[in-house]
C-alpha cells in the first residue's frame, strides 16, 4: 500500500514537475524568437507558457482520469472470473466477499488464508503492477506529445492570450453545466424514488395523515406490497407532523439568530471603531467552525436541563428533550452566518445614501433604519434564505435535544423531530433499501425540496421588487 502511494506520488510530481518546465522552456523561447526576430508578440510571454502548459497537463489528466475509471475495473472483473474458475459453486454474495478480501491481500493489508488465494492475489498485484507501467508510459509519452506539438507552434503571431482565455472560458461553462447537471441528477434520484413511495402510499395519506409511524409500518420480509391491516395503511406515513416540528424548530432558530445576528451586524458595521470591528466579527466568526455535534451535546446536557428548571420553577411542564432547547441552540449555531453576511451586505450600502440622510437632518438611528436597511434587505434575505436553509437541514442538534418522536404540536416544550431526522433514522442501519419504509425517505426529502424552493422563490422575488428603489 505504501509502495502504490508513493508510486502515485511520484507520477504526480512528475507531471508537475514536467508542466512547470514546459511552462518555462516556452516563455524562453518565444523570448528569444521576439528578440531574434525584432518583433513584438501579440501576448506577453506567461500565455504562451500557459498555452503550453494547456497541451501539456490537459491531456496528461484526461487520460489519467479514463485510466482511472476504466482500468481498475477491468483488472477486477478478470480477477473475479479467475474467483470463479477457482470457486465455481461459489454463491455470488459469497464471492463478492472473496473479492473483497482479495483486494486487502493484493494491498497487503491482511495474509493470504490459503495458497490459492495467495496465488490470485499475487496475479492481481502483478496486473495492477503492469497496468500502473503502462499508465505512467502512457502518460510521459502523451505528456511529451503535447509539449512538442505546442512548443512548435508558438511564435510572436500566435494569439495565445485569446486561445488560454477561450479554454478558461469553455473550462468555467463546463464547470457550470456540470454543477447544473448534479442538482438535475439530485432531484431526478430523489423523484425517481418517490414516485415508488407513491405508487404505494396514496398522496393524501402522505401529504394530510397526522400518524406518522414508518419503523412500525412493515412485517419482518414485507417489501413493498402492503396488507390491509398493516399500519401504513392507516396513516403512519402521514409527514404532517414531522413537517410540523421541521417548521417550529426552524423558526425557534431564526426567531434567536435574525435579532442577534443583525443587531450585531448593524453595531459591527455603524457604530464600532475599527479596532472593535476587528475583534468582534471574527469573535462571532468563530461559533460557525464549531462541529454541529458539539451544539448537540451543549443542547441535551446544557440547554435542554435549563429550560426544564426554569418551566417547573415558574410551573410549566417542560420536556427533557424539547423543541425549545433544540431551535435555541440552533439558533446560536446560525447567528454567525447572519451576522456575517449581514455585515458585508450593509457596509456594501453606498456612503452617498448615508449622507444624503444625513443631509436631510436624519439622525444616524433613523438614516440606519429608513436608509440603510432598505437598501441592503436584498443582501439581507439573501442571508436569511442561508440561515433557513442551515436551519431546515441540521440532523446532529435535533436528534440529541429535541428526539425523534413525531408528535403533532407547535409547543415548543414538547418533544418533536423533523425531516432530516427521519431521514437519516430510515436510511441507516439494517433496513431493506426497496422498503415502503424506506422510500419512505425519498419521498420526505423531494417535499422538504420543494418547499425550500419555494421559500427562496418567494424570497428572491420579494427582495427583487423592493431592492427596484435603490438600483
Amino acid at each position: 500500500m505504501n509502495v502504490f502511494l508513493s508510486g502515485n506520488f511520484l507520477v504526480f510530481a512528475a507531471t508537475i514537475l514536467g508542466t512547470v518546465l514546459s511552462f518555462y522552456l516556452a516563455t524562453g523561447r518565444i523570448g528569444k524568437q521576439v528578440t531574434k526576430f525584432q518583433v513584438k508578440s501579440h501576448s506577453l510571454s506567461q500565455y504562451y507558457g500557459f498555452y503550453v502548459c494547456l497541451w501539456v497537463l490537459v491531456p496528461a489528466v484526461l487520460l489519467a482520469l479514463m485510466w482511472m475509471f476504466a482500468a481498475d475495473p477491468m483488472l477486477l472483473n478478470a480477477a473475479k472470473i479467475r474467483l470463479t474458475e477457482v470457486y465455481p459453486k461459489l454463491p455470488e454474495s459469497f464471492l463478492s466477499l472473496k473479492m473483497a478480501q482479495l483486494g486487502n491481500i493484493a494491498a497487503g493489508h491482511i495474509k493470504a488464508p490459503d495458497a490459492i488465494m495467495a496465488a490470485q492475489a499475487e496475479l492481481l498485484r502483478s496486473a495492477q503492477t503492469s497496468a500502473d507501467r503502462a499508465r505512467n508510459l502512457t502518460l510521459a509519452l502523451v505528456m511529451c506529445i503535447g509539449f512538442f506539438y505546442s512548443i512548435r507552434h508558438i511564435s510572436p503571431k500566435l494569439q495565445a492570450r485569446v486561445l488560454c482565455e477561450t479554454f478558461l472560458r469553455r473550462l468555467f461553462f463546463l464547470s457550470a453545466v456540470v454543477a447544473i447537471l448534479t442538482t438535475i441528477g439530485i432531484v431526478a434520484s430523489l423523484l425517481f424514488e418517490a414516485i415508488r413511495f407513491f405508487r404505494e402510499i396514496s398522496l393524501i395519506d402522505f401529504f394530510f395523515g397526522t400518524h406518522w409511524s414508518p419503523m412500525t409500518a412493515l412485517r419482518p420480509g414485507d417489501t413493498l406490497a402492503i396488507d390491509e391491516d398493516v399500519a401504513g395503511s392507516s396513516g403512519s406515513f402521514g409527514m404532517v407532523p414531522v413537517m410540523l416540528g421541521t417548521l417550529l424548530v426552524a423558526l425557534i432558530a431564526m426567531t434567536v439568530a435574525v435579532p442577534i445576528g443583525v443587531f450585531s451586524a448593524i453595531y459591527t458595521s455603524e457604530f464600532a471603531s475599527r479596532r472593535v470591528r476587528g475583534i468582534v466579527k471574527p469573535t462571532l466568526e468563530v461559533l460557525a467552525g464549531i462541529p454541529t455535534v458539539v451544539y448537540g451535546f451543549f443542547a441535551a446536557l446544557t440547554a435542554a436541563p435549563f429550560f426544564r428548571d426554569i418551566g417547573l420553577f415558574v410551573g410549566l411542564d417542560v420536556s427533557s428533550q424539547s423543541a425549545l432547547a433544540a431551535g435555541g441552540v440552533m439558533g446560536i449555531m446560525i447567528i454567525p452566518f447572519i451576522s456575517s453576511l449581514s455585515d458585508d451586505v450593509i457596509t456594501a450600502v453606498p456612503q452617498s445614501l448615508r449622507d444624503g440622510a444625513y443631509g436631510l437632518g436624519s439622525t444616524r438611528a433613523e438614516t440606519i433604519i429608513r436608509v440603510v436597511l432598505p437598501a441592503a434587505f436584498p443582501g439581507l434575505v439573501g442571508a436569511f434564505l442561508l440561515a433557513i436553509s442551515r436551519a431546515i437541514g441540521e440532523t446532529m442538534i435535533v436528534v440529541m435535544a429535541a428526539g425523534v418522536a413525531a408528535n403533532m404540536t407547535i409547543n415548543p416544550l414538547e418533544s418533536v423531530t423533523t425531516v432530516t431526522v427521519q431521514i437519516v433514522m430510515l436510511l441507516t442501519g439494517d433496513n431493506e433499501f426497496d422498503s415502503v419504509k424506506t422510500l419512505s425517505a425519498f419521498a420526505l426529502g423531494i417535499t422538504l425540496f420543494v418547499i425550500t424552493l419555494l421559500l427562496n422563490v418567494g424570497a428572491l422575488t420579494a427582495s427583487r421588487r423592493l431592492g427596484q428603489r435603490y438600483e
